[in-house]
C-alpha cells in the first residue's frame, strides 16, 4: 500500500509539473482565428477585420511582436485593438515595433486599465474570487505617448468617441468607450441621423453587460472587446472559470449574438441585437505569464451579407 500511494503521488505530482510547463509553452502558441460575421447588406463586398487586444507588451516578449508583426501580410481593411497594449513603462516602442506595418493601414483603438497602469503582483486566486479590483495602480505608464503616436500615425482614438472611418472602399461608422473596468465608459450621445446607412462598429476593452446592452441599442451591428484573456486557464469539457467582469462564462471568448433584455420599443418591433468578438488576447500580466487551454489569439473577421451564415472556425 505504501508503494502504491507514493506511485500515486508521484504521478500526480509529474501530471501537475508537465500541466505547468505546458501552460508556460502555451503562451507563444499564438494562433489567428477567422470567422465570418453576417452583417452585411446582400451584394456587399466582404470586409476584413483584424482584431487585436491585450497584447501586454514589454520590451522583452520578441516573440509574440515578431508574430503580431507577420499579421500585417494579412492586409485587413481595417485593424482594431482593444486595449490593454502595454506591460511596462518602456513598452510604447516595442507596441508601434509589433503593430509596424499595421499603422500604414485603416485603424482604431481603445486603452484598457493596463494602458493606464502598470500591473503589480497579485494573488491568482483572487480572480476566482470577483473581477480584479478596478483601483488605479500605483505605477502611472505613458499613456498619452501610446496615444500620441498611435494618432499620429493615423489611427482612431476612440475612448469615449465617434469617428467615421473609410476602410475596404466603404464607410464605417465607429463608437467606442474608455475602459469599463476602471468604469471610464461614457458612449457618447448619439450622432444626428445615427439610423443611417452603413456598418456600425462597437469598440470596448471589457466587455461589460451594460457596454454591450448600450452599444447594441445604440445601433452597432458588431461589437469588438478583449480584457478577459478567454479566461486564460479554462478546463477541458468546462471551459473558462471566469471573465473578470460580469459577462457569463460561456461568452469568455468568440463570437456570440447579443440582444439586451427589454430592450424592443414595443411588442411589434423587434429588440435590437448585435454580434460581439471577445478575444481572448495575445498577452498575459508578467506576473501571471501561464495559460492552459487557452492559446493567444488575433480575430480576423470577415464582415458577410447577413444572409451568409458561415460561423467561426481558427486556423
Amino acid at each position: 500500500m505504501p508503494g502504491r500511494l507514493t506511485r500515486t503521488v508521484a504521478g500526480v505530482a509529474a501530471l501537475g509539473a508537465g500541466a505547468l510547463a505546458w501552460s508556460l509553452l502555451e503562451t507563444r502558441a499564438f494562433v489567428l482565428r477567422r470567422a465570418s460575421v453576417p452583417v452585411l447588406r446582400p451584394g456587399e463586398t466582404p470586409l476584413r477585420v483584424l482584431h487585436l487586444s491585450d497584447l501586454h507588451l514589454t520590451p522583452g516578449r520578441t516573440a509574440e511582436r515578431r508574430w503580431v508583426q507577420g499579421l500585417a501580410a494579412l492586409e485587413p481593411d481595417l485593424t482594431v485593438v482593444t486595449g490593454d497594449m502595454l506591460a511596462h513603462v518602456d513598452a510604447v516602442p516595442a507596441v508601434l515595433d509589433a503593430l509596424g506595418g499595421l499603422l500604414r493601414r485603416p485603424g482604431a483603438f481603445v486603452l484598457g486599465s493596463n494602458d493606464y497602469f502598470a500591473p503589480t503582483p497579485r494573488n491568482p486566486l483572487r480572480y476566482f474570487a470577483a473581477p480584479s479590483d478596478p483601483r488605479p495602480e500605483p505605477h502611472p505608464l505613458p499613456t498619452d505617448d501610446l496615444v500620441g503616436a498611435l494618432t499620429g500615425a493615423g489611427w482612431l482614438d476612440l475612448d469615449n468617441a465617434r469617428a467615421v472611418v473609410e476602410a475596404g472602399g466603404r464607410t464605417v461608422r465607429l463608437v467606442g468607450v474608455d475602459d469599463p473596468h476602471l468604469r471610464r465608459d461614457r458612449l457618447p450621445d448619439p450622432e444626428p441621423g445615427r439610423h443611417a446607412d452603413g456598418l456600425r462598429l462597437g469598440v470596448t476593452h471589457a466587455p461589460y453587460q451594460r457596454v454591450l446592452d448600450a452599444m447594441t441599442v445604440d445601433g452597432a451591428d458588431l461589437v469588438l472587446a478583449g480584457h478577459t484573456h478567454g479566461g486564460q486557464v479554462r478546463v477541458p469539457g468546462v471551459g473558462a472559470l471566469v471573465t473578470n467582469c460580469d459577462l457569463s462564462r460561456r461568452y469568455a471568448r468568440g463570437l456570440f449574438a447579443w440582444s439586451p433584455p427589454g430592450a424592443a420599443p414595443d411588442r411589434f418591433a423587434p429588440a435590437p441585437s448585435a454580434w460581439v468578438n471577445v478575444s481572448a488576447g495575445l498577452g498575459t500580466s508578467p506576473f501571471a505569464p501561464v495559460r492552459f487551454a487557452c492559446r493567444p489569439e488575433a480575430s480576423l473577421l470577415t464582415l458577410v451579407p447577413a444572409a451568409d451564415t458561415r460561423r467561426v472556425h481558427s486556423a
